[in-house]
């Protein structure tokens, strides 16, 4: 037997040997892991709610490892540079990245996104989930849902609304709002939340559809009157507060927020990571801490957690295309 042969004999032996050697080692450095801090990438900057849940997320892996986790605040271009330094770093755990509802719009907003929102990482979790307050300048004459809704429906006057500015998920909302309706309000973009509220409280629009933390400040002070939450059902924290859906069968607008990696993570190491945060979301602390803040934690499987980011870009893709926002 020639040295070629033998070597052509022993090649496949070898391909099948390492073939089975590399689930193993990946779950050896899935029990090792992490021999090293742990970085977070957050799509925001400091004092928002992703900034928030990525503390209580970095306080949690840190204690829990024996290794600290950083927040890398990242908050510009909507979110786009710190996805995108996700998807172009090592997929070894080591980067983690905090996606929330601006993550999957992006695709109808912004020609040219140099990344697919879901298939260029590895979704690993939801965390939250929660939706908006529609809001009122005291002095507007509905006083509930119903009313609004007879208002938004008939009124002969020019209507108009605000947001914290183009693409965000209060210019969504109330996108869909008219779309249902078959209104045609004009939408007043603002530089962020408080310049919106700033003109709410000064008459400037009618509504605003607005993050419930802000606008639920507002409200319990006297400046604005609330109408409406987003969600599919009534908050257990606002019970009074009716569902716009209940005037409006099938409007349902939520936030959510949760964790994804760099595409290609080992199952191991993903396995490890989920569970991780799973701990953290299921928590009677984490639960507490966002039913006060009018949210639900919510976890998930990375496959539904993909489906669930999936079927998001495809409904507000929808939204963005019939009410005819201008991607950037």
């Amino acid at each position: 037997m020639s040295i070629v042969s033998g070597r052509c004999r022993t090649l496949p032996l070898l391909l099948v040997a390492l073939g089975l050697a590399m689930p193993v080692a990946h779950a050896r450095a899935a029990g090792d892991f992490p021999t090293r801090s742990v970085r977070i990438i957050t799509p925001a900057n400091p004092g928002g709610t992703t900034d928030f849940l990525a503390r209580l997320l970095a306080a949690h892996l840190s204690n829990l490892w024996g290794q600290q986790a950083i927040v890398d605040n990242r908050g510009s271009a909507s979110g786009v540079n710190g996805a995108e330094i996700t998807k172009n770093a090592a997929p070894d755990g080591y980067t983690l990245f905090m996606p929330y509802h601006q993550h999957t719009v992006n695709a109808s907003l912004i020609a040219r996104l140099p990344y697919h929102p879901v298939d260029d990482f590895t979704p690993i979790t939801q965390m939250t989930e929660g939706g908006l307050l529609l809001v009122v300048n005291p002095s507007h004459p509905a006083r509930n849902a119903r009313d609004f809704v007879q208002w938004a429906r008939t009124t002969k006057e020019p209507i108009n609304f605000g947001s914290a500015g183009i693409g965000s998920g209060g210019h969504l909302a109330g996108e869909l709002f008219a779309l249902m309706l078959g209104i045609k309000p004009q939408h007043i973009p603002y530089k962020g939340t408080g310049p919106a509220i700033v003109g709410l409280l000064g008459g400037e629009y009618h509504y605003n559809f607005m993050g419930l933390t802000g606008a639920f400040a507002q409200v319990r002070s006297g400046k604005l009157r609330a109408i409406a939450v987003t969600t599919r059902k009534r908050l257990d924290t606002a019970p009074d507060i009716p569902a716009l859906g209940e005037v409006l069968p099938g409007f349902e607008v939520v936030g959510w927020y949760g964790v994804a990696a760099p595409k290609g993570l080992p199952k191991a190491l993903l396995d490890k990571i989920h569970a991780a945060i799973v701990s953290l979301v299921k928590s009677p602390e984490f639960i507490k801490t966002m039913k006060a803040n009018g949210s639900d934690a919510k976890s998930s499987t990375p496959e539904a957690f993909r489906e669930f980011m999936l079927a998001d870009m495809k409904k507000w893709a929808d939204v963005v295309k019939r009410a005819g926002i201008k991607a950037r």
